[in-house]
């Protein structure tokens, strides 16, 4: 019997979410229902249980990435796991949703993924001029 890959592991553990919303892709209008999930997580969840719903939620977000945006499950340059985007850009999705629980709609997963665009064509920008 083989083992799991770690990036299957994401992606069950991300699908396993999906399906637990009753949500049938993982786009915007899903990263706005986890937006309101989290919220409504905030007030009860306890600091032991914090960091499980954090992978859990971060594996569905970073899914999100990659079907909308097209990036790529990647290690980002400090050995975290996140989504990367060309090579010019890395997002740690867990830690966009454990942004979200500590501060609140302030720090929206939706907000964040709305302006992801935005943030992806400024990299490029960037990388193209110092290239």
């Amino acid at each position: 019997m083989s083992a799991e890959s770690p990036l299957d592991s994401l992606q069950n553990a991300a699908d396993a979410v999906r399906q637990q919303l009753r949500l049938t892709a993982f786009d915007t209008e899903a990263v706005q229902r986890l937006a309101e999930v989290v919220e409504a997580q905030r007030p009860s969840l306890t600091s032991s249980s914090q960091e499980s719903v954090v992978t859990a939620l971060g594996c569905f977000l970073g899914q999100c990435l990659v079907q909308t945006y097209g990036g790529q499950w990647a290690a980002g340059p400090d050995g975290t796991t996140g989504i990367g985007f060309g090579g010019h850009s890395f997002f740690n999705p867990f830690y966009r949703v454990a942004e979200q629980l500590t501060h609140g709609r302030p720090s929206s997963v939706a907000v964040f993924f709305a302006e992801l665009p935005e943030r992806l064509a400024a990299a490029a920008g960037r990388k193209e001029q110092h290239s």
